[in-house]
C-alpha cells in the first residue's frame, strides 16, 4: 500500500473557499492561510448562534499500543462515510504537535484514505497555533524573571515559582534546568523547567475559552508562583494577559481544512490527553454544531483519558452534550492488552485476543456510566484473522454493546458505510442522557477517588506528602469545585503502563497537582508521567528530509 505522504499527494485537494462554501461558511467569514487552508471569522459565530446543535459524536479507543490505534483515522473516515450516505457532518478535531511527528507516534490528521489535508502542513507549522501558544507562554515566563530581576516589587519566592516554560519538542534535557546563570546581568538564578507546548495551561485555556474576552479573562487567572507569604501571584498581577492575548488574537479563531472526501473539518487546539485534557478547540465543536447536523470529533488516548476529560471537563465546562461514543478496538491492541509483545500482534492468537477482551469492555461500561450510547468501531488490519474478528464481534454482543466493521484505513469513507449507519440508527434509537461522572461540589479527594475507582478500576489512592499540602491549599483557596485533569500513562487504565489489560486491586499514586486557574481544572500527576516527553533511540526525525526539489520524504 501506498505511504499516507503519497496518498495526501495524490489527493484531489479542492480550494479551502469550496469547502468553506460547502460548510455555509460566507466569503467574508473566511481568513485564508493559502489554497487549501484558512481560519473563521468570529462573525460566523455570530451570524449562527440562533441555529438549533447537531448531534455531537465522540470518537474515542481502548488502551492503544505504542503506535496507536486508529481512533483519528476513524474519526476522519467516518464523518466522510456519513457524508455519503446523506448525512451533514463536519470534523472537528485537534493540531499535531511537532513532537510526536519528530518522535515515535506520528502526525495526528489520520492515515490512509482517511486522513485530513493539506497533510504536509497540518502535521509541520500549519497556520502557526502551537507557536503562538508557545510564544505567549514564554513571554509569561519572561516577564516573570524579568519582574524577579527588576526588584520583585510583588516580594515573588523564586523557589515557588509553579509556571514553567514550554516547547513543542520532544527535550527530555529540558525537563529540569537552571536559569539566571552567568553573573548578575543574567537574570536571577533559580530552578525551572520546560513542559511540551501541548501540556501548557496557555494551550488548555485556547481550547476552553468561549471568546476573546473569556480568553484574556482566563489569561489573567494563570498562577505562576506564590509569594513569600504564600499568596498567589497571577499573569494579571504581572500585567501580562494583554499583551498574552494579543499573540493569541488569531490564534484562538478555528483553522478549516477539508478531509480527503472533502468533508468540512475544523481542526483547532492541540491538548494531549496523557498529560492534559486531550480536546480540541470548545470553538471548534461550538461552531461545527451550529454549522452541521452531525459533528463527529475525537479525545485522546484511552477512553480513561481523553473521553473521561472531554466528559467531565469539556463537556461540563462548555455546556455541550454528546449524543454517541465510538469506541475504537483493534485485533492488535486487546492481543497487546492480552499480552501479546509488540512485534508478534500481526501473528494470529485467538487466545491472547480473548484475554485483553476486559480492556474493552472496561471501556464500554465506563462510556455507559456518562449515559451516552455506545458503538464499538473495529478498526481492521490486513493481519486480522476472519476468527479474531469475529471473536470481538461476539464479545461485544455479550457486553450488550452495538458493534461495525471499520476498514477506513484501506477503503476510506467507503470503509465506514457499516459504521455510519449503525451510528445514525443509534443516535435515533437511543436518545442520550448525558451527565458528568462527579458533582462539582465534592471535594478535589473525592473527585480523585471517584474517577481512580470507578473509570480506572483502582481500588485505593495513595497521596504524597507534597499533594496532600497542595490538595488541601487548592481547597482553601477556593479552587476545590473545579474538575480534575488526571495526567496519567496511555498504556494503562492504572498509573503502571505494564499493567495491561484491566488490572484490579492496585493502588494509583498521586505524587503532585498543578492549580490550572485560568483553564478551570486542577491537574493531577500520577505515578512517573511526565509532562516534557523524550525522544527515542531511533527517531523518526532521523528518517524525514526534504530532496532538491524541495519534496519532503520520510513523513509517514
Amino acid at each position: 500500500m501506498k505511504s499516507d505522504l503519497q496518498i495526501a499527494r495524490e489527493a484531489n485537494i479542492a480550494p479551502i473557499d469550496k469547502i468553506a462554501e460547502k460548510a455555509g461558511f460566507l466569503p467574508d467569514e473566511l481568513v485564508p492561510y493559502g489554497k487549501y487552508k484558512a481560519k473563521i471569522d468570529n462573525s460566523a459565530y455570530t451570524r449562527l448562534a440562533d441555529r438549533p446543535d447537531g448531534k455531537l459524536i465522540l470518537v474515542t479507543a481502548v488502551n492503544p499500543t505504542p503506535a496507536g490505534e486508529g481512533k483519528t483515522t476513524t474519526a476522519v473516515g467516518l464523518a466522510d462515510a456519513m457524508s455519503m450516505i446523506g448525512c451533514n457532518t463536519m470534523l472537528t478535531l485537534r493540531e499535531p504537535s511537532l513532537g510526536p511527528v519528530f518522535g515515535v507516534k506520528g502526525g495526528a490528521a489520520g492515515g490512509g484514505y482517511a486522513q485530513v489535508v493539506p497533510m504536509e502542513d497540518i502535521n509541520l507549522h500549519f497556520t502557526g497555533d502551537l507557536h503562538a501558544i508557545t510564544a505567549a507562554n514564554n513571554l509569561l515566563c519572561a516577564l516573570l524573571d524579568n519582574h524577579i530581576f527588576q526588584g520583585n516589587a510583588l516580594n515573588i519566592d523564586k523557589e515557588r515559582v509553579v509556571f514553567s516554560r514550554v516547547l513543542d519538542m520532544n527535550d527530555r534535557a529540558l525537563r529540569s534546568i537552571n536559569v539566571g546563570l552567568g553573573g548578575e546581568k543574567n537574570g536571577v538564578p533559580r530552578p525551572d523547567s520546560f513542559m511540551i507546548t501541548v501540556a501548557s495551561e496557555v494551550m488548555a485555556i485556547l481550547c476552553l475559552a468561549k471568546d476573546l474576552a473569556d480568553l484574556k479573562a482566563r489569561l489573567g487567572k494563570i498562577i505562576v508562583a506564590y509569594t513569600v507569604d504564600g499568596k498567589p501571584v497571577t499573569a494579571r498581577d504581572l500585567h501580562a494577559d494583554g499583551s498574552m492575548a494579543v499573540l493569541l488574537k488569531d490564534a484562538i479563531n478555528p483553522n478549516l481544512v477539508q478531509t480527503l472526501g472533502h468533508t468540512p473539518c475544523l481542526m483547532h487546539g492541540g491538548p494531549f490527553a496523557n498529560i492534559a485534557h486531550g480536546c480540541n478547540s470548545v470553538r471548534a465543536t461550538r461552531l461545527a454544531l451550529k454549522a452541521a447536523d452531525y459533528v463527529v470529533t475525537e479525545a485522546g488516548f484511552g477512553a480513561d483519558l481523553g473521553a473521561e476529560k472531554f466528559m467531565d471537563i469539556k463537556c461540563r465546562l462548555a455546556g455541550l452534550s454528546p449524543d454517541a461514543v465510538v469506541l475504537v478496538a483493534s485485533v492488535r491492541a486487546l492481543k497487546y492488552n492480552g499480552g501479546v509483545a509488540r512485534e508478534d500482534l500481526k501473528i494470529p492468537n485467538a487466545d491472547a485476543l480473548k484475554a485483553g477482551l476486559p480492556n474493552l469492555a472496561a471501556h464500554v461500561e465506563n462510556m455507559k456510566r456518562f449515559g451516552v450510547p455506545v458503538l464499538v468501531a473495529i478498526n481492521r488490519f490486513d493481519t486480522d484473522s476472519d476468527e479474531e474478528l469475529a471473536v470481538i464481534a461476539s464479545a461485544c454482543a455479550e457486553m450488550g454493546a452495538k458493534c461495525a466493521l471499520n476498514e477506513v484505513f484501506l477503503k476510506g469513507g467507503e470503509g465506514g458505510i457499516e459504521m455510519a449507519k449503525a451510528l445514525t440508527q443509534m443516535i435515533a434509537d437511543e436518545p442520550a442522557a448525558y451527565h458528568p461522572l462527579y458533582a462539582s461540589e465534592l471535594s478535589l479527594t473525592e473527585k480523585i477517588e471517584c474517577v481512580a475507582k470507578n473509570i480506572y478500576g483502582a481500588a485505593d489512592v495513595e497521596y504524597s506528602d507534597e499533594a496532600k499540602a497542595k490538595l488541601a491549599d487548592a481547597e482553601a483557596s477556593g479552587y476545590g469545585n473545579m474538575p480534575i485533569c488526571v495526567a496519567k500513562t496511555q498504556y494503562s487504565l492504572s498509573d503502571d503502563a505494564t499493567k495491561l489489560c484491566r488490572p484490579t486491586g492496585f493502588t494509583l499514586h498521586v505524587r503532585n497537582i498543578r492549580v490550572c486557574a485560568g483553564a478551570g481544572f486542577v491537574v493531577i500527576l500520577t505515578g512517573n508521567i511526565l509532562t516534557m516527553p523524550g525522544l527515542s533511540k531511533e527517531p523518526a526525525a532521523n528518517r524525514i528530509d526534504i530532496d532538491e526539489a524541495g519534496e519532503i520524504v520520510g513523513l509517514f
